[in-house]
């Protein structure tokens, strides 16, 4: 116990409060705004820590960490945009709540189950940090690629009217993304000579386009028509999750908590894939199941949980194994080593008192940011009393800011534009684009880890199904994908006989 209240004590100095909450601000600014991700605070904060001490430069790694990732929630209720991958679930459900009045209580929510998500992946980083470290050890190429094809699984439950159009969403997700060079022999890939093509389309610049262009163009059509929609000032009021709520959605959080811990604890997966899986596990779980995608509040508290959850599970294989899932962790390991402290197993046996350290430090990151986004949860609403048209040029003007600044080049901005143009495109012919988006989000993962597979096993396509948890991932897709289909051909059975009955009738 006496590392751990060494670390309390540490923690209690002006120093690493002040560190904590300028970490945290800068997290939820940087998460917040749609292409500055926490990637970016962190590697803003990280000079600063340079001539720091080791505890109050922790402190601000972390909480530009955990904010950045806390943050992300905010433009994806309020806007529709995620302010980070790990939010765009976020959006399918916190959007629709905020259209019907209730972003306070949805940022509100997710900034609550976000820390509840945090501080679950930190306990049990607490009990099995050397046991979780190992196993994602095991997890080779073949093993994460099961793992994403069973997350690609899930377009099926996106889907929403047509399973056909989701699987062509999805396609042109994966499409999109194998543009630019070949990330294992560098050859290039639908770039039609074009030397800017070379370096591929930016995740978040296709989401940022996806999402925040199509809400744009559709906001100026109805106001250029006349049939803008607006809310009611009295509608946009502040609104806390009770007790309550909270404790009906008891599974829904911890099932999100320990899947998102889990998927962290793996290098190379993150929090897109949590959010998702957490999402779809969500909608499975729910005796409402057609209300997500329409406002359910569980399609919130699901994809928070478990992406915050992550924060947690991607310091284990950092702390236990000294290595990083993550640009984030990778950052955050540079800072570590700078002050001296070298993750790995020596860490736990050698230096418990900063082990604990960092603990403490994990858990205050957690108080602060959830205390800074409940205090501005009033002011953060406010934006939904601007007149849309006018929002949406802000809008506008903010995705172009940040789809420049992350890589410095007007070509992201303009790849913004055009995938914007065909988000719309696709929204109109009734395309669902959130199979696009997990296209975009799994599908590097899918063709860098599959490929190493096939190159470390010299083409043999057994090296999928002979290791357990790759076998049973792969099972679990087929049968989520097989209980779509014939759940499809059902319910088009029952419409079937249903219309044959009234043709009966009218006869």
């Amino acid at each position: 116990m006496d590392p751990i209240l060494h670390a309390f004590a540490a923690a209690c100095t002006w120093q690493v409060l002040a560190s904590t909450v300028f970490g945290s601000v800068v997290g939820v600014i940087f998460g917040s705004i749609p292409g500055l991700t926490f990637s970016m605070a962190i590697a803003m904060v990280l000079p600063i820590t340079f001539g720091m001490a080791s505890e109050p430069a922790i402190a601000m790694l972390l909480s530009a960490y955990i904010g950045g990732m806390t943050g992300g929630s905010i433009s994806a209720v309020l806007i529709g945009v995620p302010g980070t991958p790990s939010a765009a679930a976020t959006v399918l459900d916190g959007h629709p709540m905020a259209k019907k009045g209730q972003a306070s209580l949805a940022i509100a929510t997710a900034t609550v189950v976000s820390g509840i998500g945090g501080i679950l992946s930190l306990l049990i980083m607490l009990v099995s940090v050397h046991l979780l470290a190992r196993v994602a050890l095991a997890f080779g190429p073949a093993e994460i690629t099961a793992l994403v094809v069973f997350g690609l699984s899930t377009i099926c439950g996106l889907a929403e009217r047509s399973l056909l159009r989701g699987l062509i969403g999805g396609v042109l997700g994966l499409m999109v993304m194998s543009i630019g060079q070949d990330p294992l022999d560098g050859e290039a890939r639908f770039t039609f000579g074009t030397v800017t093509l070379l370096q591929g389309i930016d995740l978040l610049v296709a989401m940022i386009g996806l999402f925040a262009l199509p809400h744009v163009i559709i906001a100026l059509t109805e106001w250029r028509r006349g049939h803008e929609k607006t809310l009611d000032r009295a509608d946009v009021r502040v609104e806390l999750p009770g007790l309550m709520l909270l404790l009906s959605r008891w599974g829904n959080i911890l099932r999100s908590g320990v899947l998102g811990t889990v998927i962290g604890a793996i290098p190379g997966t993150g929090g897109p894939i949590a959010a998702f899986l957490a999402y779809d596990q969500a909608r499975r779980f729910s005796k409402t199941p057609k209300e997500f995608g329409k406002g359910n509040i569980d399609g919130v508290i699901a994809p928070e949980t478990a992406n915050n959850a992550v924060t947690g599970g991607a310091m284990i294989p950092l702390l236990g194994l000294g290595i990083p899932g993550d640009p984030a962790t990778a950052l955050i390991l540079g800072g570590l080593l700078i002050h001296g402290v070298q993750p790995g197993p020596l860490l736990f046996m050698e230096k418990p008192d900063v082990v604990a350290g960092i603990y403490v430090l994990f858990l205050l990151a957690y108080v602060v940011v959830i205390a800074l986004q409940l205090f501005g949860v009033r002011w953060f609403v406010k934006a939904l009393r601007v007149p849309p048209h006018l929002l949406s040029i802000g809008i506008l003007v903010m995705c172009a800011v940040g789809s420049f600044a992350i890589r410095n080049t007007l070509f992201d901005v303009a790849t913004m534009m055009v995938i914007g143009f065909l988000g719309y495109v696709l929204i109109r012919v009734k395309i669902p684009v959130v199979p696009v988006l997990l296209g975009l989000v799994l599908g590097p993962t899918l063709e860098r880890e599959s490929r190493t597979a096939l190159i470390m096993s010299e083409g043999d396509l057994s090296v999928f199904f002979t290791s357990l948890p790759s076998l049973i991932f792969l099972l679990l897709a087929v049968l989520i994908i097989g209980a779509h289909v014939l759940g499809n051909m059902r319910a088009k059975a029952i419409v079937a006989a249903g219309k044959q009955k009234i043709d009966e009738r009218r006869a």
